[in-house]
């Protein structure tokens, strides 16, 4: 994953509007919907372009599609190419900024198989074609290598922060239809990220809001909400509720082991997000590594054999279920 700093002179970046949402915002609002996660999987492991292969590969309904197809164009994730004029017909083609979502997927992909046991939905395994081994990618700085979690980051508000501004406009996402969805939906990824105040949740945990008060107040939800994403983020076992050391009237809320393992994929939305959208201001969040002191810029690489991973070296290992 090449750094926020290194990126290319000819590759077009969204300047987002001054005071308006920032990079964070815009990320979730992309990221935090299933469909659309699902739209750009399919587009990247197989390859898929055109609006009826979308309908024949899952339970996609016309208007869904539609909807999401546009608003991926939109973003600068798809470029849309006439193919035939009369009638006429569109290819989706998934420009470098939609290409480069593939570690935001992996990190998905490997979190739900890591740590929600459903056995009818279980994900099948991706190789790195590079040892031939099933890959758990890990997370990696790429200033000094070290293999980092969580608790080797700091972060901290940057220019275009704001909570206003950090949270996705749309109050909610809309959900696989008639009970049908394809077993590449992540159903937990989606209770944590999928929708706005869950997504708000998500970032006052990962900076270090512990107690009910410190959620409200960053978050800026009225309470009743605050108890409700709280209350599902400790029955999908994100956190763990446990006595204040010195009020034993009070609960603290702190991240299970679940709950840190998902720092990947929110460190690499984070990454992807910062590098394509851009606040006037400047960054939302600015992440440094404890161990090195640099900017932080996460990159994947195999548990296996250590390399760097890369999108064409993976690949989706079908009718394979268990672990290694």
């Amino acid at each position: 994953m090449e750094r926020l700093s290194e990126i290319d002179r000819d590759v077009e970046i969204t300047v987002l509007a001054s005071g308006g949402p920032n990079a964070i915002a815009v990320t979730n609002g992309i990221v935090g919907d299933e469909w659309t996660l699902w739209i750009i999987q399919t587009a990247l492991s197989a390859g898929i372009s055109r609006y009826n292969e979308w309908l024949r590969a899952g339970p996609i309904s016309s208007s869904v599609l539609t909807a999401r197809l546009a608003s991926l164009v939109e973003a600068g994730v798809f470029s849309r190419i006439a193919y035939t004029a009369h009638p006429p017909r569109f290819d989706y083609r998934l420009t470098q900024r939609g290409e480069q979502m593939w570690p935001i997927l992996l990190t998905i992909w490997a979190w739900e198989r890591r740590w929600v046991h459903d056995s009818g939905h279980r994900l099948p395994p991706v190789r790195h074609m590079n040892c031939g081994r099933i890959v758990d990618p890990i997370v990696t700085c790429d200033d000094c290598a070290a293999h980092s979690s969580v608790r080797d980051v700091t972060a901290g508000f940057g220019p275009a922060w704001t909570w206003s501004r950090s949270i996705p406009s749309s109050s909610t996402r809309r959900r696989a239809w008639n009970g049908a969805r394809p077993r590449e939906l992540m159903a937990q990824t989606m209770a944590v990220i999928g929708n706005r105040w869950s997504a708000a949740l998500l970032i006052s945990a990962f900076l270090g809001a512990t107690r009910f008060g410190e959620f409200e107040q960053q978050m800026g939800a009225p309470p009743t909400i605050v108890a409700d994403r709280l209350r599902t983020f400790c029955d999908l076992d994100f956190l763990a509720q446990s006595p204040h050391p010195d009020r034993q009237d009070w609960t603290t809320y702190h991240l299970t082991d679940k709950g840190r393992a998902f720092f990947p994929v929110v460190g690499v939305a984070l990454e992807w997000g910062q590098r394509w959208f851009r606040s006037p201001e400047g960054r939302a969040l600015e992440m440094t590594h404890n161990k090195c002191g640099a900017d932080f810029h996460p990159v994947l690489v195999c548990d296996q054999c250590g390399d760097p991973l890369r999108a064409e070296e993976l690949e989706m290992v079908r009718g394979v279920r268990g672990s290694r």
